[in-house]
């Protein structure tokens, strides 16, 4: 027979936002009505959840709030993709919870994959809502065209038809774009005036203008390629500026962040942001990123006449890089052709001898040296500048060395190919921070995370931190035992002891410091790191460049670290520190061979104890082996008591049975005898009956005799 199902059914799901929130929440997967609400709002946002999602729970807030402000302007729809009885279940197969489409008027889905923060969703709704910006006039084009980095500007004539075809195009462009362009850098606007399209050089119908203020602005080329959708929006992308970007890192630990590290140093700001209100500090940042990827000598000649800087390889030199600035971008690939790379004149060497050369083919006057303008051409370290929003990304710009308020910015450079680390202080501009680090010889300090720890004065062993690290093993005056250690290594925590007895018999040594770092905690130049830990360097004074590490197949004790540091100690000639390591060295010996003697002693103890022991150990063993007979016994008895105690009680019940049959013939015997009784007083009354019968018989024949 089938076997009785014990799991239980689940329960019927509940409504996932509150009764009141103005969103319709089809909380059974109701599909099909969502459908019947998209077709009747010209713009929809469909958040599909999983009730046991912690990304939804957090996301439900910021959810209800964008819809409390826009409910009037969007239909806002929540649907339940969990639940298994559900039509969205059975038709969507979403890997990750939740997820949000957009819909215009019936195009779509938009997927947004930003931050579920109420500010951001609002901004890309609103995004969604007005693709397109129109401009009446030739301020708000200069307006539109100033404030965006990445402008691009349709023109259509409405003659015609109320909404032309090409118009029809660009506007899904702009939804297009959405999908690719979270952060809404590229922003799509239309001129329906021919006067003012001729502000950006737009002379025919049905024409797009993709606006750059380092290169050449570009028209799109109707000869070349088809007025398509997906046309439009390529042609766009692969031809935009990037000159700053917006990264969204999903932790302290991103691949996202690595991957654009790994292209070059990176400026990254951390800075407060809220993308429905302007921000000043953005806005300088991006004045700074302008200046320094423009390639012209003055802000005027950049609008007027605008340059390319570009990084190419150089097929001569092999993988060194060389960056360009030609006239034109469309000259670029003309002037490969017939000048080669390395015959340029103004070749710049590069900062190191593994470094990378710097090509700069100029055509216009250079500007000064000082000056920011065009300083990605005349260096070598050329930045990638990225933008981070403070309150999503905290905990990174914390490790990076942010102070603990929030509400200030916090800029700094990676150099992940040097291993550089640099945090702009407040008292510093931005564009003096990125000069410092572009010159030969850098005067910026190299930032470290470190960790203070809580230490007693007068400690045998110096902890050594990041701050510390330079003051500490850089002394000139003493020579430094430095260990490296971390806490997760359990050789390391072997070696404490050690390092503790070597630091009490080096106490009185005046130039002499015994000190420890903790590499899990505490960030070191690459060049005093170690590729191991334990690891222990010896650092000699006046000369610490000559640092010596300890050898690998040698045990770590304290004979053999005294007499690595004696050995190093000697090499610098100083005649103090070895008569010093000599005596100390004796007195160790002699402490050894004390001792060596306390551990004869011990061994004599540990031998008699161990005597003594295995004499208890056999007397143990002969009182369990007795224990052992004694319980044998003991259960035979009981077994034998058991088995009287049942003789006994069989016994017991017989008599009792033998004692009331007794008792039942007793009775018996009583009744035969009152019965016999009776019976013999009847039989002497019939008897005595009888014989009178018989006499008066008698008596009567013998009367009867006589009468006769």
């Amino acid at each position: 027979h089938r076997v009785k199902s014990v799991v239980a059914s689940p329960r019927a799901p509940l409504r996932f936002f509150p009764a009141e929130a103005p969103l319709a929440d089809l909380f059974l997967g109701q599909l099909e009505e969502a459908d019947r609400l998209l077709e009747e709002a010209d713009v929809s946002l469909v958040f599909y959840y999983a009730p046991w999602c912690a990304h939804c729970l957090a996301a439900r807030q910021h959810v209800q709030q964008v819809a409390l402000r826009l409910a009037q302007q969007v239909q806002f729809v929540a649907v339940n993709c969990w639940w298994h009885q559900g039509r969205c279940r059975k038709q969507k197969s979403f890997f990750q919870y939740p997820v949000i489409h957009l819909f215009y008027r019936r195009v779509g889905p938009i997927e947004y994959r930003g931050p579920v923060r109420a500010e951001y969703l609002e901004s890309f709704i609103q995004r969604v809502s007005a693709p397109l910006t129109y401009l009446p006039s030739v301020r708000a084009l200069h307006t539109f065209l100033t404030q965006h980095q990445q402008a691009v500007v349709g023109y259509f004539q409405f003659n015609s038809s109320p909404q032309p075809a090409g118009y029809i195009i660009f506007l899904l462009s702009a939804l297009h774009a959405l999908r690719r362009d979270q952060q809404g850098e590229v922003r799509f606007a239309v001129v329906t005036n021919q006067a003012v399209a001729g502000g950006v050089s737009l002379r025919e119908d049905e024409s797009v203008y993709l606006h750059r203020r380092l290169n050449s602005s570009l028209v799109f080329p109707r000869t070349q390629r088809n007025f398509t959708v997906q046309a439009v929006c390529d042609w766009v992308f692969e031809n935009r500026e990037s000159v700053i970007h917006w990264i969204q890192p999903t932790g302290a630990k991103s691949y996202s962040l690595e991957a654009e590290l790994q292209k070059g140093p990176a400026l990254l700001t951390f800075l407060p942001h809220n993308p429905l209100a302007a921000n000043q500090l953005l806005t300088q940042v991006t004045d700074v990123a302008l200046q320094y990827h423009s390639c012209s000598g003055s802000q005027e000649d950049s609008v007027s006449v605008p340059r390319c800087c570009r990084s190419l390889l150089d097929p001569l030199a092999g993988p060194s890089v060389c960056e360009l600035c030609v006239s034109h971008c469309w000259a670029l690939e003309l002037y490969l052709q017939r000048v080669s790379l390395s015959s340029c004149r103004s070749v710049q060497s590069s900062y190191g001898v593994f470094g990378r050369w710097s090509v700069c083919c100029r055509s216009v006057p250079r500007p000064p040296p000082d000056s920011i303008t065009g300083l990605q051409c005349r260096s070598n370290k050329t930045l990638r500048f990225y933008l981070l929003d403070t309150q999503l990304h905290w905990t990174l710009a914390q490790r990076l060395g942010a102070s603990t308020d929030q509400s200030l910015p916090f800029i700094t450079i990676i150099n992940l190919r040097d291993e550089t680390h640099y945090v702009l202080n407040h008292t510093d501009t931005l564009a003096d921070f990125i000069q410092n680090f572009s010159v030969s010889y850098s005067p910026l300090h190299r930032h470290l995370v470190g960790h203070k720890p809580q230490q007693p004065s007068q400690s045998l062993i110096q902890e050594v931190t990041s701050d510390s690290f330079l003051h500490t093993v850089m002394d000139s005056q003493r020579d430094v035992l430095l260990l490296y250690y971390s806490v997760w290594c359990g050789f390391c925590s072997a070696l404490n002891h050690v390092f503790l007895q070597l630091a009490r018999l080096l106490q009185g040594n005046s130039a002499l410091t015994v000190a420890r770092v903790n590499v899990g905690r505490n960030d070191l130049p690459w060049e005093f790191m170690v590729d191991h830990v334990p690891s222990v360097l010896f650092f000699p004074r006046h000369r610490k460049q000559m640092s010596v590490k300890f050898p690998e197949n040698t045990p770590m004790t304290v004979p053999n670290l005294l007499r690595f540091v004696l050995q190093h100690t000697e090499s610098g000639g100083g005649a103090e520190p070895r008569s010093l390591l000599e005596a100390e060295l004796q007195v160790l010996q002699r402490q050894v061979f004390s001792l060596h003697r306390a551990r004869e002693r011990l061994s004599q103890q540990l031998s008699v104890l161990w005597r003594e022991n295995r004499r208890l150990t056999l007397h143990t063993h002969t009182l369990q082996t007795q224990n052992a007979e004694l319980q044998e016994q003991s259960l035979q008895l009981e077994t034998l008591y058991r088995e009287k105690t049942r003789q006994l009680s069989d016994t017991v019940h017989r008599l009792q049975e033998l004692a009331d049959a007794s008792e039942e013939l007793l009775k018996e015997n009583s009744l035969l005898r009152v019965l016999l009784t009776v019976l013999r007083e009847r039989d002497g009354r019939d008897t005595e009956r009888q014989e009178e019968e018989g006499q008066e018989a008698a008596d009567g024949q013998e009367g009867k005799r006589e009468a006769s």
